[in-house]
């Protein structure tokens, strides 16, 4: 993953030890031509899964989900996290705090378009402590669809989120591992 490695030294600002600003290439504004190429990374890592459906949080995740869910020929569902007007009544809610927002907010996503025969990948863009991941993962568990996984852009190894979930038997596949943003420096591990 140089290509990407290269792309967040490039492109990411390290706002402190434990967060790091995405907006020029993946939270605001998105290169076409380098979501793609995540998207077919993620679909080959999960091909032989019999994903049915790929599913992310609003709204970071919606490129690469989208760009994924091309590549392997299925739909993408993307949970909200505000409700509307036009809301499902019956939509499946969890309530999740955010760590980068700092705020909690619900998820919801729709019983009409995730159900038991469902193989789910889901998508994320960057893992935290992974509170929003472990959100969503219930509301496909009470949906009663199968996770084939979890596929993240960039994983903050230094907080729990990915390991804890590896723990509960969730495959996780990260693109990018960042180990540290000690001093304003990324750190990439393995």
């Amino acid at each position: 993953m140089d290509w990407l490695k290269q792309q967040i030294i490039e492109e990411a600002v390290v706002v402190s030890d434990q967060v790091v600003r995405l907006d020029a290439m993946l939270t605001h504004q998105v290169n076409p031509a380098l979501i793609m190429k995540m998207g077919k990374e993620f679909a080959n890592r999960f091909k032989d899964k019999g994903v049915t459906r790929v599913v992310t949080l609003e709204s970071s995740g919606i490129s690469v989900a989208f760009a994924a869910a091309l590549e392997l020929g299925v739909p993408m569902v993307f949970a909200r996290r505000k409700k509307t007007l036009l809301a499902d009544p019956d939509a499946l809610c969890e309530r999740v705090p955010s760590f980068t927002k700092g705020i909690v907010t619900d998820i919801m996503m729709s019983r009409q378009y995730i159900g038991e025969s469902d193989h789910v990948l889901f998508i994320d863009d960057i893992i935290a402590n992974g509170d929003a991941a472990r959100g969503l993962i219930k509301i496909i568990d009470r949906a009663g669809a199968k996770l084939a996984g979890l596929g993240v852009v960039i994983e903050k190894s230094f907080q729990a989120g990915a390991r804890t979930l590896r723990e509960q038997g969730v495959q996780v596949e990260s693109l990018v591992c960042i180990t540290s943003l000690e001093g304003g420096k990324i750190t990439f591990g393995e």
